[in-house]
């Protein structure tokens, strides 16, 4: 299969559809993450199906200072990815395909999610992705969207987007790649030196910390819930040379059911040794959020969670994070 090159809408929408057609945005410099997104896309969209990967770095997310003119741009690699991966289109209009007559005086507001953590840090950066978003559905059409976990927040905004704006499309998303030392896959992770890169990998190593903290409570919870706590079974654990564990798993049943704070805790010191490295570590960011909201969940929360991070390491930001579920059904 030879896999199209599209510069114009026009020409995608001339395009005899069959089945179903699924989209996978990219602003290019496609890697392993993009193409473990391209490869769910086309099973998704089937046989008879068709797979567009659009490729648009749009100055719009792209604050005073971002680095716009310094972000890669390869086009001629990303059309052959996208071609191993199973796309049929690669649709890369122009920046006056996109924003035909200048910048678009009507735009897309993210609203109070997008002025949370990475809105905090790049203000406007959610408003240029969702108005971008919303204009590559109309263009490409599809009946499925794709976008990986990676971008927790980004996701999120994006879901509510389409929810509360009625867009007749159905959003997945696809778990974060990471490279074999866990670095999650980013088209930035080409800026690193090996220095850099070896101070960058506390972000994975803090998000790990978490998660392992986070299993090990849910564990003793667990055992908790099939130890009772009576005298006597107390007693027979005594007897066992167990009465330090039965008091752990009924000091830990008895706590709060999420423990947020030794989840961010866990992390947090990872990130702490991180900054006395050379070169240094600078965090923006370490939260343990609602991914409804973004904003920060308490102690006492259940359900679904995402513990996410940004940091510079020397001029590049990088950002990761994992989804973690609090409260195990009893």
């Amino acid at each position: 299969m030879t896999t199209a090159l599209l510069r114009t809408a026009d020409e995608l929408h001339a395009r005899a559809r069959g089945g179903r057609r699924t989209v996978v945005m990219t602003m290019g410099a496609l890697h392993e993450g993009h193409a473990t997104l391209v490869r769910t896309a086309r099973e998704l969209a089937g046989p008879d199906g068709e797979v567009v990967v659009t490729v648009f770095v749009n100055p719009l997310q792209f604050g005073q200072g971002e680095d716009l003119d310094r972000y890669p741009r390869t086009l001629d690699a990303d059309l052959e990815i996208a071609e191993q991966a199973g796309a049929d289109v690669v649709f890369a209009p122009s920046v006056d395909e996109v924003y035909p007559g200048g910048e678009p005086q009507v735009r897309i507001t993210a609203g109070p999610m997008g002025e949370r953590l990475e809105g905090s840090s790049r203000p406007g950066h959610f408003d240029g992705m969702l108005t971008v978003v919303a204009k590559l559905l109309h263009l490409t059409r599809p009946d499925v969207a794709l976008f990986g976990q990676k971008d927790a927040q980004q996701l999120a905004l994006i879901r509510r987007m389409v929810r509360d704006l009625n867009f007749g499309v159905r959003i997945v998303a696809v778990p974060t790649v990471r490279e074999e030392d866990g670095l999650a896959l980013s088209s930035r992770n080409r800026y690193l030196s090996a220095e850099e890169r070896r101070t960058a990998l506390a972000l994975s190593r803090a998000l790990f910390a978490g998660r392992d903290r986070h299993a090990a409570q849910e564990a003793l919870r667990a055992r908790a819930r099939e130890v009772p706590a009576t005298h006597a079974r107390a007693e027979a654990l005594s007897a066992l040379g167990e009465s330090r564990a039965a008091a752990d798993a009924h000091a830990v049943a008895k706590a709060a059911p999420g423990d947020a704070a030794a989840v961010r805790a866990a992390a947090r010191a990872v990130l702490d040794e991180a900054v006395r490295l050379v070169p240094p570590l600078r965090l923006d960011y370490l939260a343990l959020v609602d991914p409804t909201d973004f904003t920060e969940i308490e102690d006492d929360f259940t359900g679904e969670a995402v513990l996410a991070v940004a940091a510079r390491v020397g001029t590049t930001r990088l950002i990761d994070n994992l989804p973690l579920t609090f409260g195990a059904a009893s």
